[in-house]
């Protein structure tokens, strides 16, 4: 094998994006009804979405496996080998099999076929062949053929993968409008990344409580208001009257005593505080707070349980969180 040192790389990436590009516009032209009956298999399935697939096509049968899971239709992928050795025990009858391959004639998955019909287990296949041993042994197929692979000598898995892929992703699109999956329920898939702090947090989980809770009297002076601003560390009092919120006292109310000359030793929190304020409840999302705080450009916000102040959370807190 010899390197050509003048070979224009660019060129084979635009030729080989192009015909992937074509392969799919062609997929949807290949969509039947047996698409809606492998929906709704999987919708009425009572167990869960087993995927296998060979060597390339089992890489995509995991990746596959993963979306369906993470979008409301639990699901796992069987290396078909390992199901020959044991791990058949995984898959019921209860379950629906999706199995993966571009000729629909891989050995390691057409030997499946008798144990899956044995047990009763509904299959889906995705073949580029309708008329294949796992085409024409299946409830519903998909047809994920294409005409040219990617690989200048048509050998190598791409243009099919590519299809296969996209056909997974179809599947997984319509199975989450089907079921009304929301943004939350994609949360509880993904309670680690942004999209889940922002969704499930909610402002109990981070408010500052208790003793954290800076609070002064409306009698109370801007000099001892001051005081207790700073030894919270909140940027920010609450103003309470027996118990019940009067209002808040913030580093912008300050500013403006400061503009308008007012004497911080005999000025009291009733002359400067900001009366009522904005508040949230400890069940609001963490998500939800931080747009009230954005649309009314604060910086904190006082947290109430019915009448009573439990707490106080603001823009640090919100930070450390994740949830901006």
């Amino acid at each position: 094998m010899t390197t050509d040192m003048n070979f224009d790389f660019l060129q084979s990436a635009r030729r080989t994006i192009k015909l992937e590009q074509e392969a799919i516009a062609q997929l949807e032209g290949r969509l039947t009804d047996d698409f809606a009956t492998a929906c709704q298999l999987i919708l009425n399935c009572e167990g869960r979405i087993v995927v296998t697939g060979m060597g390339k096509s089992g890489h995509i049968g995991n990746k596959m496996a993963a979306t369906l899971a993470s979008t409301g239709t639990p699901a796992f992928f069987v290396h078909p080998g390992e199901a020959s050795h044991g791990d058949m025990g995984m898959i019921q009858p209860s379950d629906v099999v999706i199995a993966l391959s571009n000729s629909g004639e891989t050995g390691e998955v057409t030997s499946l076929l008798p144990l899956l019909k044995r047990l009763g287990t509904a299959l889906i296949s995705m073949t580029g062949n309708p008329q294949s041993t796992l085409g024409r042994a299946a409830n519903a197929h998909l047809n994920t053929g294409v005409n040219q692979e990617a690989c200048p000598l048509n050998l190598a898995p791409t243009s099919s993968t590519t299809c296969a892929l996209v056909m997974g992703d179809a599947l997984a699109v319509a199975l989450l409008e089907a079921r009304g999956f929301t943004a939350e329920d994609f949360a509880f898939s993904h309670p680690g990344g942004s999209l889940g702090r922002r969704l499930l947090l909610k402002v109990e989980d981070i408010m500052h409580g208790g003793e954290q809770i800076p609070v002064v009297s409306p009698s109370a002076t801007l000099s001892e208001a001051l005081l207790v601003v700073t030894s919270k560390g909140l940027g920010m009092t609450t103003v309470q009257d027996n118990g019940k919120l009067a209002g808040i006292f913030t580093d912008g109310d300050l500013r403006r005593a400061i503009d308008h000359g007012v004497d911080i030793h005999t000025a009291t929190m009733a002359d400067v505080m900001t009366p009522g304020g904005k508040t949230t409840t400890p069940g609001t999302l963490a998500a939800e707070a931080l747009k009230l705080m954005e649309d009314n450009k604060i910086n904190a916000l006082v947290v109430k349980d019915g009448d009573a102040t439990v707490g106080v959370i603001n823009m640090h807190d919100m930070l450390r969180a994740g949830v901006i």
